[in-house]
């Protein structure tokens, strides 16, 4: 081996080894790497920042922004009410989101089936009160199963068809794939559903202080509208949509307080008093179609509102007052939705509580002139957190763009990267997302590891080091039953794909598996195969393949997390594979 050969795997190595003792941060340790792999010269300085143009990145930061954008809508919500309405415990929630990312992989990008069922998952969350981070991994790893039934499903399928046709002739077809791909998703999903306990409960790493926040007992009033779901039907039905998060003290019918009873029938006009925290809060508005300013608008445009959090300091004009003897609305222009007085319930309507130094009140006002109202009235805003309470909803569009990206995609009309950002800019430009949080919503060291590990994982196929592994490769083969040669091209092609691009990975490897194959004297199909399986199937890190990574920021997961999970499904991936390739695939 060369200098620069040993200095690339030394460099991966320390890499790996940071990255597995958890002491700093992934793109901290990523960025070290990328500057220590500059300085030993193993990456030249025009290819140092490569990564930052390549196309994982933009599909990445891209699937970030449009997951935000369809949680936001509110439509994976009303999904889970009206198609798993009574998924309560944990494994049956984590066999459902498995189940659906695995079977709608096979048939669209697995990134982007993946990134559609994120936002359900973090509603299970808070359905079970267990961690997104018992969900999020598990349905990354059935992302990437279910991308192995079919041609399209997943890169590695498409690259090692074309590679066929150049070595036999005859390319692999669209469902060549699938007797193997379907087998190892079902033992995937029956193994990731029975022990998905092995993960740790992480909170997101870069989780900010508002989530330290917990205000559960915030009153608001809502009314009845013309369109509210609602309408003629019984207070039940509207405690459904709360989950049990949040109740309904009482109805004011005409002036008059009704008891709300669950049989009680909700007409037009009748405000609801409602408890309960602003999550909760703004399922059961958004979900039933109320409206919480009655109909006072604080601004000419819809995005121009903002919702904010803040606490009656002991200098506020508003202690001893009430919204409506202050005249709130006319004065300052904005609509008060909610008080919380901590260790007691308030039963009055919202406008006439007497408000108290300490109360946490949410405002809704224009966004430029709330940091000037909060000074004016001596109000101490909480820390930023998001409230969506009384925000405009923009429905089934979000859903509508990102089936468009993944038609597109799966269609070949457009690549994935340049579909996934023209998704993320609709969703900007059809104000699914306020421009303001467009970038809260893209997770910054997750991009930052991405960008800088690229040219460092590159730097084994610069320096040749891959070719002198596939030397050993050859050599170890020559001396294995059938069954250990085709597992050896599978256990390889698993090795090496952390470090390259899954597509990069068939590149480098099925040319040797060919190779390998007639030098045995086998038919390359199974090699070939497998090298497309071990390709697919990164189950051991967060950067081998970009479905892994969208879930390391959102589950809070750690370097070493993956494997916890993914080394038992290897082996079982492996185990199954090889029987099921030499069945399929004689050799």
């Amino acid at each position: 081996m060369t200098l620069d050969q040993i200095l690339s795997i030394g460099v991966i190595s320390l890499m790996m080894a940071a990255f597995v003792w958890g002491q700093f941060r992934y793109d901290l340790v990523a960025a070290g790497a990328l500057l220590a792999a500059i300085a030993v010269g193993v990456v030249p300085y025009d290819a140092a920042f490569d990564g930052f143009s390549d196309d994982i990145v933009i599909i990445v930061g891209s699937a970030l922004l449009v997951s935000a954008g369809v949680a936001r809508s509110g439509i994976m919500e009303y999904a889970i009410k009206r198609y798993a309405p009574n998924v309560s415990s944990v494994r049956a929630q984590v066999a459902l989101l498995v189940v659906t990312v695995t079977v709608l992989s096979a048939f669209v990008k697995n990134i982007g089936a993946l990134a559609i069922m994120i936002p359900i998952a973090f509603q299970f969350a808070r359905r079970s009160g267990a961690s997104p981070s018992v969900f999020l991994m598990p349905m990354a790893f059935g992302s990437l199963l279910g991308g192995l039934m079919t041609q399209i499903g997943t890169s590695p399928n498409i690259v090692v068809s074309r590679l066929r046709q150049e070595i036999t002739g005859t390319a692999f077809n669209m469902f060549d794939f699938t007797p193997v791909g379907a087998a190892l998703s079902l033992v995937g999903i029956v193994f990731l559903v029975l022990f998905y306990g092995l993960l740790p409960r992480r909170a997101r790493e870069n989780a900010s202080m508002h989530e330290a926040i917990n205000i559960k007992n915030y009153v608001a009033e809502a009314m009845i509208v013309p369109g509210s779901t609602v309408l003629g039907k019984p207070v039940a039905d509207l405690m459904k949509l709360a989950e049990g998060e949040a109740i309904v003290t009482s109805i004011l019918r005409s002036g008059v307080r009704i008891t709300p009873l669950p049989d009680a029938v909700l007409r037009e006009g009748d405000i609801v008093l409602v408890e309960g925290d602003p999550e909760a809060l703004d399922r059961l508005v958004a979900q039933a179609k109320l409206s919480v300013t009655g109909g006072r608008d604080t601004a000419e445009k819809a995005t121009d509102v903002e919702v904010v959090e803040a606490v009656i300091g002991e200098n506020s004009m508003l202690i001893g007052w009430s919204a409506q003897r202050l005249d709130l609305y006319n004065r300052f222009n904005v609509n008060l939705l909610a008080v919380s007085r901590k260790g007691e319930r308030l039963s009055e309507r919202l406008g006439t509580i007497t408000l108290r130094l300490g109360d946490v009140i949410l405002l809704q006002g224009n966004r430029q002139a709330l940091p000037e109202i909060l000074r004016d009235v001596g109000l101490l805003p909480l820390a930023e957190r998001k409230i969506l309470l009384g925000s405009v909803r923009r429905g089934v569009v979000p859903v509508l763009i990102l089936i468009a990206a993944m038609g597109a995609t799966a269609g070949g009309l457009v690549p994935v990267a340049v579909s996934f950002f023209a998704a993320a800019v609709a969703m900007v430009t059809f104000k699914v997302i306020p421009i303001r949080e467009v970038y809260a919503s893209i997770d910054g060291p997750i991009l930052i590891m991405l960008a800088t590990l690229i040219p460092v994982s590159d730097s084994l196929r610069r320096t040749g080091a891959t070719d002198i592994m596939a030397g050993w490769l050859s050599e170890i083969g020559a001396g294995l039953p059938p069954y250990g040669a085709l597992a050896l091209i599978l256990v390889a092609a698993m090795a090496i794909t952390p470090f390259l691009n899954n597509a990069a990975t068939v590149l480098v490897m099925a040319p040797i598996a060919a190779g390998f194959a007639a030098g045995l004297q086998y038919r390359p199909e199974a090699f070939l195969m497998a090298v497309a399986i071990g390709a697919g199937c990164d189950f051991l890190t967060p950067i081998g393949h970009q479905c892994n990574t969208l879930v390391m920021g959102p589950g809070g997961y750690r370097f070493s997390d993956y494997a916890r999970l993914g080394l038992p499904l290897s082996l079982i991936v492996i185990i199954a594979s090889v029987p099921m390739l030499m069945l399929v695939w004689p050799l």
